[in-house]
């Protein structure tokens, strides 16, 4: 059984702040790798000028993941999951000997309670909160926090989560991680024209980070 953090995003761009917080969860947590899942396309994003095309938001995530226990996947433009809860599912059902947390920023906990049965979602795997600046004193005020709340972890069990049930939710006390993927494409509007091409992606897809297996439905 391997302990696996799932971090689902745009990456447009990936930075060293998906990597920092990333390590810190796997610290806190315990855990064996991260799994970074690159979105096709985000339904609450949808019509974003400023989206970069898959490849180039794939070949940044990458980039930056080189070297860490981070894989980086296209599980969800493969299996054409338009929403995490049926991506969650999908991932429990074609991996069922691993154990899943999905990892939350504190900046999204107030859209939460729009995302496609977040109750369900909840049900499905323990979910920790990453701080993010700015975000510390919204996030147990807002809107899914009203149900969640019943279900908060002590910060002290992080590293026991595998022994929860869910619906859990746990808040991780680390430092926060001031980089913004919108403030770099507000600095750098064509930084997707830098990296890499559609090609070179695919003769990478689903190759291990470690010897244990690929991170493809085919694989052992």
């Amino acid at each position: 059984m391997a302990r696996v953090g799932l971090l689902g995003g745009s990456f447009n761009p990936a930075h060293r702040g998906h990597r920092r917080i990333s390590l810190q969860a796997m610290r806190a947590l315990g855990l064996d790798e991260v799994w970074w899942l690159v979105s096709p396309g985000n339904p609450l994003k949808q019509g974003a000028a400023d989206m970069a095309p898959f490849d180039a938001r794939f070949a940044s995530a990458e980039r930056i993941a080189g070297g860490a226990r981070i894989r980086v996947s296209d599980f969800e433009q493969r299996e054409h999951t338009r929403y995490t809860i049926d991506t969650v599912r999908l991932l429990k059902q074609t991996y069922p000997q691993e154990r899943f947390i999905w990892l939350l920023g504190s900046d999204t906990l107030p859209n939460f309670h729009k995302w496609r049965d977040w109750r369900g979602l909840a049900a499905e795997v323990p979910i920790a909160v990453i701080r993010r600046p700015g975000y510390d004193s919204l996030a147990h005020a807002v809107r899914a926090m009203s149900w969640l709340r019943r279900f908060v972890r002590p910060s002290s069990q992080a590293k026991r989560w595998t022994e929860w049930s869910a619906p859990a939710i746990i808040f991780l006390r680390l430092p926060p991680d001031a980089t913004s993927a919108t403030a770099l494409r507000a600095q750098f509007p064509s930084w997707h024209r830098q990296s890499g091409s559609a090609r070179e992606r695919s003769s990478r897809i689903g190759v291990p980070l470690s010897a244990r297996r690929p991170l493809d439905r085919t694989s052992p």
